[in-house]
């Protein structure tokens, strides 16, 4: 527990320095996202640097390092999956800021790049033994053997669009990631003393873990800057890595059913965008004022700020309900 809280604050203080840097940087070679004003509260936020996921995920990855977290390799692969969809991420960001555009990457060109990302972890899952999942509020475990790979494709694809779609608000999908990201370091922690059969050894947990503190300690840094009102974004090169790096631990420590209750602000996110484009494609009618659902709240005259709130609290609730389910 030690190492992880001295990770965390690694983290917080080099995001801390690196947001002092980066920021101003990213206003020199303006590198604004444009806004699209949908929302009549978001021009204002016209032309705000982007692509401020840089910043916090370098330096989470740096003190995962320092601290030996490449001695896990499970851990060390779920950084580099967490990299390689802030890769995309960047690619996509780098697009509209050079063009001047709200869209980077063609969806297709996108869904190309997750969707292989995806299957290579799956196959890894596969190839290497990591078919348990653990059933939630149970001690029960099932091993799914070769639907693995389509299940843990389906879930990386799924949970990094759902984080994307969810940074819609300031601080709203680092707030979010932050506490599930808490929750699930929580949940593997009693998971460890809890259940009789661990599907992994105790070290690739506990480096999970560290992986998951420096992100939070990353993500609180990050967030002095992207609360109401933001100085920067963390643009598709954030949202989409926290989504790699959310799906990779929470897979690789068996916990992937728990995505959907920890992470149920996220599958809110997705589910209000599904259900208002197939709603209106067939009646031309729409469900919500506006999706995602956090538009919804924000055109019904909430403020950005209580969302955040409400959304992070939600998540808070069902990761403590998870955890208490093993002690």
């Amino acid at each position: 527990m030690k190492v992880l809280i001295w990770a965390a604050l690694a983290s917080l203080v080099l995001t801390l320095v690196a947001g002092l840097i980066v920021i101003p940087l990213l206003k020199k070679i303006k590198a604004g996202q444009t806004v699209l004003k949908y929302v009549e509260e978001h021009k204002q936020k016209n032309g705000t640097p982007t692509m401020g996921g840089l910043f916090f995920i370098v330096p989470s990855a740096l003190v995962f390092v320092i601290f030996g977290g490449i001695k896990g390799r499970l851990a060390t692969l779920a950084m580099t999956i967490g990299l390689a969809f802030m890769a995309v991420g960047f690619i996509d960001d780098f697009i509209k800021v050079k063009f001047r555009r709200n869209e980077g990457l063609k969806a297709y060109q996108k869904i190309i790049f997750q969707f292989s990302i995806a299957v290579i972890a799956g196959v890894f899952s596969y190839l290497n033994g990591i078919t348990f999942f653990h059933i939630p509020f149970s001690s029960i475990s099932v091993d799914l053997k070769w639907w693995t790979i389509p299940i843990v494709a389906l879930i990386f694809i799924a949970i990094t669009n759902s984080v994307n779609l969810t940074d819609g608000l300031d601080g709203l999908a680092g707030s979010v990631s932050a506490v599930y990201l808490i929750s699930i370091t929580a949940l593997i922690l009693v998971q460890i003393s809890a259940l009789k059969q661990m599907t992994i050894n105790v070290l690739e947990y506990k480096k999970l873990n560290l992986l998951s503190a420096a992100l939070v300690g990353g993500l609180l840094g990050f967030l002095v800057y992207n609360t109401n009102r933001a100085k920067v974004f963390m643009g598709d090169t954030g949202s989409l890595a926290l989504g790699g790096f959310i799906g990779a631990i929470s897979i690789f420590s068996s916990n992937s059913f728990f995505i959907p209750i920890i992470g149920i602000t996220f599958v809110m996110s997705s589910i209000s965008v599904i259900v208002q484009v197939a709603y209106f494609k067939r009646t031309k009618k729409r469900v919500f004022l506006m999706a995602p659902l956090h538009h919804h709240f924000q055109l019904k005259g909430y403020s950005e700020s209580k969302i955040t709130f409400c959304y992070s609290l939600v998540t808070a609730v069902f990761g403590a309900l998870s955890v208490l389910a093993y002690l």
